[in-house]
C-alpha cells in the first residue's frame, strides 16, 4: 500500500486510501507498507484506517521495524498488536512500519508467524549501468487468521517477503511448512517472486493469475493469492489509485 500514498515521493492521503480499501468491498484483506504513527502519514494507525473502510470486526497490525525511514530498527517482539477502532495509534506508540491482516468476518485465532533474516548483507547487481551494491534485508515476518467464513473456517495468511533473489524463497518454503496443518489455507502478498517460483516453492496453488507490478504498466506478477484445499472464484487485478502495485482479489471457499 506504499504507506497509502501514490507515489513513492508522494505524501499518503489517508481519505483516498479509505476510499481504496472502501472500493475492494472484501471480507479480508491483507496489507503490506503498513505505517503506524508515521509522521509521513499524519501519525495514523493505517490498519485502523482500512477496518473503519470496510466495516471490519478484527484487525491485526504485526510492526517489523520501529522509528522512521532512514533511522529503522528492527521491532524487537515480533507479534501482531490488535488496534482501535480509531485511525489514531495507541498512545505512546512508536513510529513502525510493517504488515497488517484485517477482517470483515470472525476471526478465531491469530498467529504472527516471524521468517528466516538473513544475518549479513549480500551482493545485489543493480542499477544501470550494472554494478553490484551490498544490501541488508529488514526482518520479514507473516500474519495468519483462522477466518470463520460462512462455508467453513479458512486460515489467511498475509506476507511481504525479501526483495533479495533466492532468500524470498527460503522464506517462503519456511511459512509453507508453518501453515501445512492449518486445513483450507490462502496465503497473500507481496512475494517478490514470480508466478512459477512462488507456486513451486509453497507447493500452493494460485488462485489468480495478472500483472501487478509497475501499477501504472505492469509487466510482472509479484503479488499473489495461493491456495490450498480451498475453490476461487471470480478472480481479479484491481488498479487502485494509490501503490505502486495492483491489487488481486478473489471469492474463495473450502473444497467440499
Amino acid at each position: 500500500m506504499l504507506h497509502g500514498a501514490a507515489t513513492a515521493t508522494g505524501p499518503a492521503d489517508l481519505e483516498g486510501f479509505a476510499d481504496a480499501v472502501g472500493g475492494l468491498d472484501v471480507d479480508v484483506l491483507g496489507l503490506q507498507e503498513v505505517d503506524r504513527a508515521q509522521p509521513r502519514s499524519d501519525g495514523a494507525d493505517l490498519s485502523a484506517v482500512a477496518a473503519r473502510a470496510m466495516g471490519a470486526v478484527a484487525h491485526r497490525f504485526a510492526p517489523t521495524l520501529h522509528g522512521m525511514p532512514g533511522a529503522w530498527s528492527p521491532a524487537p517482539d515480533p507479534v501482531g498488536e490488535a488496534t482501535g477502532d480509531t485511525a489514531d495509534p495507541p498512545p505512546g506508540s512508536t513510529p513502525a512500519y510493517g504488515i497488517a491482516l484485517v477482517s470483515r468476518l470472525p476471526v478465531t485465532d491469530w498467529r504472527v508467524l516471524p521468517l528466516p533474516r538473513l544475518p549479513r548483507r549480500v551482493p545485489l547487481l543493480l542499477g544501470s549501468p550494472r554494478r553490484v551494491i551490498w544490501v541488508r534485508d529488514e526482518p520479514r515476518t507473516a500474519v495468519a487468521a483462522r477466518v470463520a467464513g460462512p462455508h467453513g473456517p479458512v486460515t489467511v495468511v498475509t506476507t511481504h517477503l525479501s526483495f533479495i533473489p533466492g532468500w524470498n524463497l527460503v522464506q517462503l518454503r519456511h511459512l509453507a511448512r508453518a501453515v501445512r496443518g492449518d486445513g483450507p489455507v490462502v496465503v497473500t502478498g507481496d512475494l517478490n517472486l514470480g508466478v512459477r517460483r512462488a507456486r513451486l516453492a509453497s507447493g500452493l496453488r494460485g488462485l489468480v493469475t495478472g500483472q501487478t507490478f509497475p501499477a501504472d504498466a505492469p509487466r510482472r506478477q509479484i503479488d499473489h493469492l495461493l491456495g490450498r484445499g480451498v475453490v476461487a472464484s471470480a478472480p481479479r487485478v484491481h488498479h487502485p489509485p494509490l501503490s505502486d502495485h495492483r491489487a488481486l482479489s478473489a471469492t474463495v471457499v473450502p473444497e467440499g
